[in-house]
């Protein structure tokens, strides 16, 4: 019998995602006036903080029937083939699309197939498109609040045929690089993989599932979620939860997870901010070491519009609310780490990068250290992920040498009785 190993991954992610980093774009709150044209103002200062792939939030006309607030919740679809005209017509998109990729941006919309809006067409014209309750009754997802919208039935081959053809339309009509597909784990795989082989006869396109399950990386999407990595920096920086969940995290996504499977770390997003918290809430202290982690460890490190000016609110899902922008430190330490991570191919993503090696060290409790490295480079990492001072020397010879540190604008030497006096929540990066 043959048991030569296969390649799980059967799809091929687009060279450009190599080195990337992603930008969540809430076209409502981004500007004043809530435009595809009134945000280009923004792509200049984008280019410069260093992001790559621009996700854009749904843009299509939202349902009124049983709507939340006044303006409603984009992730309610009510027409699939149309623009919201709150941010402009199709011509205005189009041009959106067409001068982010002048700038060097790649595209992605937010694809929400999972559900309609209760007044989508569809509904009128395909019931039987439509989940029922065991009142035989159309329903929202289960067990959610989330009594905007109704859910889909894909054992449908009609259904399936549409949504396809409907996301093959803004390839093809607006250029666009790829999908971030919402709640991709409710909606069967095989639906997924079809999609992905149609989508990639148009151009090479890049897939996030707002999930996370390496079943999805197979044969349909690029890039997945790590909620859990949210979830335990969350709970380190604010609940004292044990620096071991890391390991717990790493170990899984280095041994479960294919090289080629890329994770997206991030430490706000448009649900985050909104009901859990801003990202000073949600980390305090530790919120640069966990922005440190999320750009220089392994994954793709997301930017919710707004953190790199303070996130200072939580944005209203429903209303009009703009951003306040302003200068701000966390923009300036996102800049420099992501300048940093696109210096140095052993902090690129996936199968580009290098994976992470843990160095042990003499205070496990507090201080998580580790080293990424490969033929050009090698990036010595220490967080204080305590709130103690604390002194710390290392084990093994993997960390030993001449180092720049990368804060600090020093050479520096790591021997094997080095002593770091490491600030609580503080952070260092070592390059050689």
């Amino acid at each position: 019998m043959d048991h030569t190993p296969k390649k799980y991954v059967q799809i091929d992610t687009p060279e450009w995602v190599k080195n990337a980093v992603i930008y969540e774009v809430n076209i409502r709150q981004f500007t004043f006036e809530g435009t595809f044209n009134a945000a280009q103002a923004h792509f200049p200062r984008l280019k410069s903080l260093g992001v790559d792939i621009l996700w854009i939030m749904p843009i299509h006309p939202i349902g009124e029937k049983n709507r939340k607030g006044s303006l409603g919740s984009p992730y309610s679809v009510k027409d699939y083939y149309a623009v919201n005209p709150e941010f402009g017509d199709l011509g205005d998109f189009q041009g959106f699309v067409k001068a982010a990729h002048a700038f060097g941006f790649k595209i992605i919309l937010d694809w929400v197939c999972n559900h309609s809006a209760w007044d989508n067409r569809l509904v009128e014209e395909h019931p039987d498109w439509y989940a029922r309750d065991y009142k035989g009754d159309f329903t929202p997802t289960p067990w959610w609040n989330w009594d905007d919208v109704i859910d889909f039935d894909y054992s449908h081959s009609a259904l399936r045929a549409y949504i396809a053809s409907a996301m093959r339309y803004w390839v093809e009509v607006a250029d666009i690089d790829g999908f971030r597909c919402d709640v991709a784990g409710f909606i069967p795989n095989d639906f997924w993989a079809k999609v992905r082989s149609e989508l990639d006869t148009i151009k090479p396109v890049f897939m996030l599932a707002e999930w996370e399950s390496k079943d999805l990386h197979q044969d349909a999407f690029d890039m997945t979620y790590a909620w859990s990595w949210n979830e335990i920096m969350h709970g380190i920086t604010c609940h004292g939860l044990p620096i071991s969940k890391l390991f717990k995290y790493y170990s899984w996504n280095e041994k479960s997870y294919p090289i080629e499977a890329h994770r997206m770390t991030f430490l706000s997003n448009h649900d985050k901010n909104a009901w859990d918290g801003t990202q000073h809430e949600q980390f305090q202290q530790g919120l640069e070491a966990a922005i440190v982690l999320s750009v220089i460890g392994e994954g793709m490190p997301l930017i919710h519009n707004g953190q790199e000016a303070g996130e200072t609110k939580r944005l209203a899902f429903f209303e009009k609310d703009p951003i306040h922008w302003q200068p701000h430190h966390i923009g300036d330490l996102y800049q420099r780490l992501i300048h940093l991570k696109k210096s140095h191919s052993a902090l690129h993503n996936g199968q580009w990068g290098a994976r992470m090696i843990h160095v042990p060290n003499s205070a496990p409790k507090q201080v998580f250290s580790f080293v990424r490295s490969d033929k050009t480079s090698k990036i010595f990492v220490v967080l204080n992920l305590s709130n103690h001072s604390i002194l710390v020397k290392f084990q093994g010879t993997l960390c030993l040498g001449e180092f720049s540190s990368f804060f600090e604008n020093k050479r520096v030497e790591i021997k094997s009785n080095t002593e770091l006096a490491m600030a609580p929540w503080g952070y260092q990066i070592y390059v050689n």
